[in-house]
């Protein structure tokens, strides 16, 4: 295996680093607007009564954006360049969250998906700028550490998005256990979607003006573009294709772990806590990923990217058979108390999968970012090219998360469920292994040598 080990450096130090905290800010962004999706899932089964299958639309109309938009983004990206890009993809996530105004304002929960899939758009349009951005600029032997570093700001954007969403979006009477459900508790509940919507709408506005007048900036520290790539040139890279297939299934495991997680924690044999309290406790999970990030960008100084990959997988598979496997040791009456996140939950074995269910964003937290840099590092098509495609593969998202639901509906067991992200975890494992023989190259704009 071979490693570069200069970079082209196309500004100096202090631009990188103050294009690098900017950027870091749009992995905060985009992680709160994706992680909305968990809370307002609930909201959009209990104010719409959906089944399992129907409530996972929200997801799928969100993620379903990376299949369709990415290839189209990679394409853009390279003709138009980073600092467009980027304020293109804000103002598509504007746009999505006055349409989910307009939806809430209807009752039409089509309308929420229509809006769900604009968002999603525009945040496409940005991973696909900010990745490739972030593990360019500096050495490449360091790029999966800057990487993981930027993520680890993605996870508390996470981390913000479950917590307000909890606290804003799962408020209203209509989510008291036990509670006939009317018309006005439906209005309540959609007004607090309308609010958090526009909040969020309102302050990306405001920051859309920030990055116009720090454009220049953006456009030195970035790999030089300005030439129409073909984003279906990466589909001739076979790391591009290998690292593709594992962000789809990371994506999908994440996701459809993250989606299910607050109906999970408050099913009765498990916690038998309400929706706001639950939703609270999913807060940990990418808080864990958080925790996981900062300690895996630390940890990657010392450790190869491919070890720690392989590392954590071991760690989300064992996590997901603990969920599996538990899930008839927990008995259907409850003694105790403890204190969880300001709220007492009744304490017996469900404890044992919730905490193994939360942990998982642990051993997740490493996954995207370091797929995301060992796939730049040994495909052989132009990085805007690969990029497109492995923001294309975050499709996973829309896909997993049904057949999670899928296995519950026809198990009757969410526990079940875990069986679909375990399956995407030895994918995980497998790409970690082969990985570490593959050569590398430095990450650029066009062609790098063979693979």
């Amino acid at each position: 295996m071979t490693d570069a080990t200069i970079t082209k450096s196309t500004t100096n130090g202090g631009g990188v680093k103050l294009a690098v905290v900017y950027v870091t800010c749009l992995f905060f962004i985009w992680a709160l607007v994706t992680n909305l999706l968990d809370p307002l899932l609930k909201t959009m089964k209990t104010v719409f009564t959906l089944t399992p299958v129907e409530a996972s639309l929200t997801g799928f109309a969100f993620f379903i954006a990376y299949g369709i938009m990415s290839l189209p983004s990679a394409a853009f990206l390279s003709k138009l360049g980073y600092a467009r890009s980027v304020m293109v993809g804000l103002g598509g996530i504007v746009a999505g969250c006055f349409i989910a105004i307009a939806a809430a304002k209807l009752h039409v929960f089509g309308v929420f998906l229509v809006g769900l899939f604009v968002m999603a758009s525009g945040v496409t349009l940005l991973q696909v700028a900010a990745n490739p951005l972030i593990a360019s600029m500096g050495k490449p032997e360091e790029s999966s550490f800057r990487l993981n570093l930027s993520q680890a700001f993605n996870s508390l954007g996470a981390a913000c998005g479950l917590w307000f969403g909890a606290n804003f979006l799962l408020k209203g009477d209509i989510f008291k256990k036990d509670v006939v459900i009317t018309d006005a508790m439906r209005e309540q509940a959609l007004g607090f979607v309308s609010n958090v919507y526009l909040a969020i709408g309102l302050g990306l506005a405001l920051f859309i003006l920030l990055i116009f007048l720090v454009r220049q900036k953006i456009t030195d520290a970035a790999p030089k573009t300005g030439q129409l790539v073909n984003p279906f040139t990466a589909l001739t890279s076979k790391w591009a294709n290998l690292g593709a297939i594992g962000i789809f299934l990371y994506v999908g495991a994440e996701v459809a772990i993250s989606l299910h997680l607050l109906l999970f924690l408050e099913q009765a044999h498990i916690l038998d806590i309400s929706s706001e309290q639950a939703g609270k406790l999913t807060t940990f999970y990418m808080v864990f990923a958080m925790i996981g990030r900062f300690a895996g960008s630390a940890l990657l100084k010392t450790i190869k990217d491919y070890t720690m990959l392989a590392v954590v997988a071991v760690g989300a598979i064992a996590l997901c058979l603990v969920v599996i496997l538990t899930k008839d040791m927990t008995p259907s009456t409850h003694a105790g108390t403890v204190n969880l996140l300001l709220a007492s939950a009744p304490v017996t074995s469900g404890l044992i999968p919730a905490f193994a269910a939360l942990l998982i964003g642990l051993f997740n937290s490493i996954m995207f970012p370091t797929i995301f840099t060992l796939t730049l590092q040994r495909s052989s098509a132009p990085t805007s090219a690969t990029s497109g495609l492995l923001c294309m593969a975050i499709v996973g998202g829309a896909f997993l998360p049904l057949a999670f639901a899928k296995i519950e509906e026809m198990t009757g067991s969410m526990a079940l469920g875990f069986a679909a992200p375990l399956a995407c975890y030895v994918y995980v494992l497998w790409f970690a292994l082969v990985a570490k023989k593959a050569p590398t190259h430095e990450i650029q704009e066009g062609v790098a040598g063979g693979h």
